[in-house]
């Protein structure tokens, strides 16, 4: 029997779900509670590994998993594998498709539900349209390599895929790494579930998180990814997510006297939940060291890094990117989304390092767009990344490019069109 709704039955309520690392959260987080502001009845749906980021941000939650189960997801190395990884990530939501399914089934029948969702949450929103069969699910897509277009493929993994490469060739390349990378892991555990209430089984899950939603929104400008025939219908285009501007202020008083002792130093992260990334950090280590520049590494695990660190470099867990970027001479990252916008609203030069997922995409983009270098994480080494930091650091044309794209995204008007394009797709009739 349903218990009582603290929500008010005559309002729609948003669902907003998301699951992942930080990267993947920090955006859906922003949305539900601009969202919030804007009047909505929001309450996000997330795993309980990130339930206090969730209500520490004044928004109600309802979580799935366990915070042991996350942490042992982030504890597989397999995690940051091109080719494994999607199957570290889905074994883990397979226990917990179900969630939202029991959240609509504790709510009044009479209140409306409309769903914001992260695409890999796609399938757990078709399934609880078993209960809400006019459930509205709309595909919130932070980075454009998830909708895998075959007019737009920029790589296959970490494979460049050239421009001159003949369409049909390129679909026939997607098809292969669906049905033979994709499918197999993806698929079992979602149709054994479906079968539990009585619904057919999908025969493919790209397929199936495309087609499922009512609508699906870019959260991402066309200047960064322009929208593609082969992308799902209706699609609407908005623009990145980004924290509010903070003030010099919000640093830690350690790390605001660290940046205003020298240079400006070099910045190394490997994004939040990356725990196994001391290859990484060694070599950033040895690059600074020949580059005769300062540094900064920011990791929340600090295990990955050498107990000792030169007199030059500084550790920090965390720190607000929205006022740390503008204060370094370049950034070197995995390639996530978050990461990536921050960097190019900051005018920030970037050296990406792409691990897994959306990473080798969102590096070739940035270095398509001129505020960037790319160097693969399987090819990594000292020297590879001297060299490219050194020619980042040394280009005009590098530094144009990253003042005319932080431009670009001044002008784009932030979260307020973003909301619109938000609003829009949620509640359209």
């Amino acid at each position: 029997m349903p218990t009582p709704s603290p929500f008010d039955v005559a309002q729609p309520l948003v669902i907003v779900a998301a699951s992942g690392t930080g990267g993947d959260m920090y955006p859906f987080i922003a949305l539900g509670r601009a969202l919030q502001q804007r009047g909505h009845q929001v309450l996000m749906l997330a795993p309980a590994f990130h339930a206090a980021l969730v209500t520490e941000a004044g928004l109600p939650c309802q979580s799935f998993s366990t915070p042991a189960a996350f942490q042992s997801m982030l504890d597989d190395p397999a995690l940051w594998d091109e080719r494994r990884g999607w199957g570290v990530i889905w074994n883990g939501l397979v226990p917990y498709l179900d969630a939202m399914r029991e959240l609509l089934r504790q709510l009044p029948a009479q209140q409306e539900c409309v769903v914001l969702s992260h695409p890999i949450l796609v399938p757990m929103a078709a399934i609880a349209r078993t209960v809400r069969p006019d459930l509205r699910i709309v595909s919130a897509y932070l980075a454009p390599s998830n909708l895998c277009s075959s007019h737009d493929m920029l790589c296959a993994g970490s494979l460049p895929v050239p421009r001159w490469v003949p369409l049909g060739w390129r679909q026939a390349l997607w098809r292969m790494i669906h049905q033979h990378m994709i499918d197999p892991v993806m698929l079992p555990g979602l149709n054994a579930r479906r079968s539990q209430y009585g619904m057919v089984p999908v025969p493919h899950f790209f397929e199936h998180m495309f087609n499922a939603p009512d609508a699906s929104l870019g959260l991402f400008p066309e200047w960064y990814a322009a929208p593609q025939p082969d992308w799902p219908q209706p699609f609407s285009s908005a623009s990145f997510v980004l924290a509010d501007a903070a003030p010099a202020a919000a640093l830690a008083p350690e790390l605001a006297q660290f940046l205003a002792a020298g240079d400006a130093p070099v910045l190394f992260t490997a994004g939040t939940g990356h725990q196994h990334a001391a290859e990484y950090f060694a070599a950033a280590l040895q690059a600074l060291q020949r580059l005769g520049r300062r540094g900064l590494l920011v990791t929340p695990h600090r295990a990955q890094l050498p107990a000792r660190l030169p007199a030059n470099v500084m550790w920090v867990a965390q720190a607000p990117f929205s006022a740390l970027l503008p204060q370094v001479a370049a950034i070197v990252h995995h390639g996530g989304i978050g990461t990536l916008a921050e960097a190019l609203r900051s005018a920030t030069p970037q050296l990406i390092v792409p691990f897994a997922y959306d990473q080798f995409d969102n590096g070739l983009r940035a270095r398509q767009l001129g505020v960037a270098q790319v160097l693969l994480a399987k090819r990594l080494s000292a020297r590879g990344l001297q060299q490219r930091l050194q020619a980042l650091l040394e280009s005009p044309a590098v530094a144009e490019a990253c003042r005319r794209h932080a431009r670009a995204l001044k002008s784009a008007g932030g979260m307020a069109v973003i909301l619109a394009q938000v609003e829009g797709a949620l509640f359209a009739r």
